[in-house]
């Protein structure tokens, strides 16, 4: 046994450093794995067609992983929609807008959503699913309110700017012109299969797509701005449909 001498102290031990963080990281990938693989399957499959199995094989991953991070089916299917409105605000936050020109402004604003939702049809796809499903999931979600708030308030700032400078009306809702925005957007994408069969056009044609987008923004602006709105300048055909 080593006797120690006084004044002199023993040589301590090498011990090989932790790598810090390396199992949380591999949990965070398995984890995101699981979430891409499941936005795809969703996508392609809906929420009842979406089987776990069918997950797991296209993560690389087991069944038993899901339940562990997500608990359920359920709350996988809750946490794609977090991710993939949680995607589209992040891509939006990367706007960037010169309010000091609320026209273009709005204009680009328009543009990214039609954009967005052109390259992005899970999302468009996902949300015709849970609709399907009255809205339950997301109903789940605690987030669900965060989502739309920096869409609304984005909208809103541009409006702002607009009626400060005189070019868009002071009486209109963020809320509302947002509506109208993705509405327009939302619509068209997804019945273009449809309607290009009812209406007889190929609407996915790249001319189709940005006459669109032009009529979008041409309607959008329209209703912004400042013009008289009351019943006297409304036509006598519109001015009577509601009595």
């Amino acid at each position: 046994m080593p006797v120690s001498t006084p004044g002199r102290r023993l040589p301590a031990r090498a011990v090989a450093p932790r790598a810090t963080g390396a199992r949380e990281r591999a949990a965070q990938a398995t984890r995101d794995s699981i979430l891409h693989a499941a936005i795809k399957v969703f996508a392609r499959d809906g929420y009842d067609g979406g089987r776990i199995e069918q997950i797991s094989k296209a993560a690389r991953s087991y069944d038993r992983m899901i339940y562990y991070y997500f608990g359920s089916k359920e709350g996988l299917f809750v946490e794609v929609l977090e991710e993939i409105y949680r995607r589209f605000n992040e891509a939006e936050a990367g706007l960037e807008l010169d309010l000091d020109e609320p026209v273009a402004a709005l204009k680009s604003v328009i543009h990214f959503v039609w954009t967005y939702y052109q390259a992005h049809p899970e999302f468009i796809t996902l949300l015709n699913t849970e609709n399907l499903h009255k809205g339950r999931h997301i109903a789940r979600s605690l987030r669900a309110t965060e989502y739309s708030s920096p869409a609304v308030g984005l909208v809103g700032s541009v409006l702002a700017s607009g009626v400060r400078k005189g070019v868009f009306r002071s009486d209109l809702r963020a809320r509302d012109v947002y509506l109208m925005i993705v509405g327009m957007c939302y619509f068209y994408l997804s019945n273009r299969h449809t309607l290009s069969v009812f209406l007889g056009e190929e609407l996915e044609a790249s001319s189709e797509l940005a006459r669109w987008e032009s009529f979008i923004a041409d309607s959008v602006l329209r209703v912004v701005s400042p013009a008289v709105t009351s019943r006297e300048s409304t036509p006598a055909f519109l001015a009577g449909a509601d009595r």
